[in-house]
Formats: C-alpha cells, structure tokens, sequence
C-alpha cells in the first residue's frame, strides 16, 4: 500500500462572499507519495499556490480535509499547527521571507533554533556549499541578491530534514545553471533522505526534474503526467491553453 506523506481530500477554497467569491478550489483531491517530487502546474489562477499553501497548513481550506501523515491539519489550532509546521514541514516561499536582522546562517538555522534543536554540521556544509552560500553566510539579506536570497531560503527549508518540503517557484530567481543544482539537489533529498518535496512551477524545464506532474485547472486536478519530460509537460500546458 503506497504511504502519503500528505493528502488533500475534497478540498475547497473560497475566497469573498456572495458576488465577489472565488473559488480557488473546487473539491481537490490528491495525494502525495513519501520520498516523492512532485510538480504542480497550471494556468495562472488555476489553484497552484492556493492548494499549496493548504497542504502547508499556511493557509485553512473551506472545507474538506488536509492531512500531513495521520495528523488532520484541517481540525488543528493555530499553536498545534505552528508546532507542526516547524517540525514537520519545510517551505520556500517565492518572497523568500527572510528576517532581515540575522546573517544567511542565522536564517538557515532559525526552524533548528526556534525547536530547540542543533544543525548537522555535515547537512549544514553540504547545502552552504551546493547553493554557494560558504562566502555569504554572515552577510544579511540586504546584502544579498535575490538569487542568493533564494538559495538561503531553499537551505532553511531543507536543514531541518522535514518530511515534506513545499517550494512555490523555487527557482523563480535563479540563474539556469543555480536552478538546476538546486533542483538537483532537491531530487536528492528525495533519494537519499527519503523526504517528499512538493514544488509549484510554471516551467516545463523545472517539471522534468519531479517524479510526476500534477496538473490544475480552474480549481480542479485536470490530470498528472508520470515521469514527466520538458516536452510532455509543455504539450501538457498548451492542451490546458486551448481548452480555456
């Protein structure tokens, strides 16, 4: 029986009321393997970082359920769910959400500090190293590019070993060649530490890299596409194009 790290069962969103209401999610249901990639793709407003930020316990669905292994993320409280999240899950945010009073180090090891709790010196190297991060590590993030901003982001999300890793457009800041060590490092993740990383991306280059694609539409889940390639996932995107 295949194991989910997490699960979305009938989930809706909706934003507003009467008139004005959206309906981010129309009864999504999807799960999401352990020690899995998966890519989460569509138009733009199709739900992508709205069924994300859910699954993350960022965000409280309308109705229907969000489970992070055996734990009901939809009937939790604000502190329970802060907990979890600190423990349990890694986020990259495409606004990098840094604090901008701690150095690069400081910020990658803050989930670490904040649990009580002391970073593999050997992880540690070895994500400073792959995001070439060794020489910005006591500078803060004023000081700092976006793409490194990034790369910091990236390296907080995954120091704690988490067992689910969501990144919304991590590579959106990136130059090809860093975005393509640091997807490659998230597909080692999967491989070596067994954690299951969860990726929102608009580019089919950066999809090729998952295990499978989830694709939405208005809401909905419109299909998925299994050991996704650039080109599979393209022709994907461009059939949801036309259909709209």
């Amino acid at each position: 029986m295949m194991m989910l790290a997490c699960e979305a069962r009938d989930l809706v969103k909706v934003y507003g009321r009467g008139d004005t209401a959206v309906r981010a999610l129309d009864g999504v249901s999807v799960g999401f393997p352990r020690a899995e990639f998966t890519a989460i793709m569509g138009p733009s407003g199709s739900g992508k970082s709205t069924l994300m930020h859910c699954l993350a316990g960022l965000d409280r669905a309308t109705s229907g359920a969000v489970l992070l292994g055996d734990v009901d993320l939809s009937r939790q409280s604000d502190r329970v769910l802060t907990q979890v999240r600190r423990e349990r899950i890694g986020f990259v945010f495409q606004a990098f959400n840094l604090l901008p009073q701690l150095t690069a180090a400081q910020n990658i090891t803050l989930p670490l500090d904040l649990s009580g709790r002391k970073p593999d010196p050997a992880l540690f190297g070895r994500l400073v190293d792959v995001l070439g991060l060794r020489d910005r590590l006591r500078h803060r993030p004023s000081e700092l590019s976006g793409g490194q901003q990034q790369r910091v982001a990236l390296a907080r999300a995954l120091i704690s070993r988490p067992e689910a890793v969501f990144a919304d457009e991590p590579t959106g800041n990136l130059d090809s060649r860093t975005g393509a060590e640091v997807l490659s490092f998230l597909r080692d993740a999967v491989r070596e530490y067994g954690q299951t990383v969860v990726m929102v991306t608009h580019d089919p280059i950066a999809a090729s890299y998952a295990d499978r694609v989830v694709m939405l539409a208005d809401g909905r889940i419109s299909g998925e596409i299994m050991r996704p390639t650039r080109e599979s996932v393209a022709d994907a995107l461009n059939q949801l194009a036309g259909a709209r």
